[in-house]
Parts: structure tokens; C-alpha cells; sequence
């Protein structure tokens, strides 16, 4: 049983990050579209993701540090919450400023997060239907 257990999948930490970049981009799109219901999910999707940080990678020196984001990400779903556009996008950049100041903290200053300036996805629609 403990051999089972040793060899169970893990995520990595960098595979954890991609998809936390990718919520990320999703979360502008969404907010900037109004769509304060998804925008709403992509936070929840961002948190349960550095949660599984700290869950599977806790031996990583990266993973100490991952509460600096929370400053950002608890702005930004604050705005979400209160539907205010331009609480988001300040908030949002607050939340991107956080991201690569962590990445400073543990020498990954090359890995520079920005607003995205497309979606990631063809095949989503962040416009709400009315």
C-alpha cells in the first residue's frame, strides 16, 4: 500500500502555475466583459490552485511564499463581488503586480505575468447574452 501511495500522480509545481496563468487571463476577459459570475469562478479557480500548491509542492521553497498573492487575489475578488469595473482592473493589475513580485522573491524575475491582450480560448464566449 505504501508503494501505491509513493507513486500516485502528483502535479508539478510549474504545471500547477500554467494553470493558474490560464484562470488568470480567463479572470480578465470575464471581468472586463461583466461577467461577474465566471470572473467569480475564476477566482475560486485561482485559490483552489494555490491551494494545491502549498498541498503538493509544500517541499518547494517557492511554496512559502505563495501568500503574497493573496493581497491581490482578495482585491481583486472583492471587485467581483461589488461588480465594480474599475475596482477590477485596478485590482487585477494589483493582482498581476503580486504575481511577479513573488516571482522576484524566488528568482524567477524572467517569468514576467502581464494583462492579457487576447483570450487564450477562440472557443469561449465571455460576453453575457442578454
Amino acid at each position: 500500500m505504501r508503494n501505491t501511495l509513493s507513486n500516485a500522480y502528483k502535479p508539478g509545481f510549474g504545471e500547477i502555475m500554467n494553470s493558474v496563468q490560464i484562470h488568470h487571463s480567463k479572470l480578465w476577459f470575464a471581468g472586463t466583459n461583466k461577467n461577474w459570475k465566471l470572473a467569480e469562478f475564476e477566482v475560486n479557480e485561482i485559490i483552489e490552485l494555490l491551494d494545491d500548491v502549498t498541498k503538493y509542492q509544500s517541499d518547494r521553497k517557492e511554496s512559502q511564499s505563495i501568500g503574497l498573492i493573496n493581497p491581490g487575489l482578495d482585491s481583486v475578488s472583492s471587485a467581483v463581488k461589488n461588480k465594480n469595473l474599475n475596482s477590477f482592473k485596478k485590482s487585477y493589475k494589483q493582482l498581476t503586480v503580486t504575481c511577479n513580485d513573488c516571482h522576484k522573491v524566488n528568482e524567477f524575475e524572467f517569468n514576467i505575468v502581464k494583462v492579457p491582450t487576447r483570450p487564450v480560448f477562440s472557443n469561449q464566449e465571455f460576453k453575457i447574452k442578454q
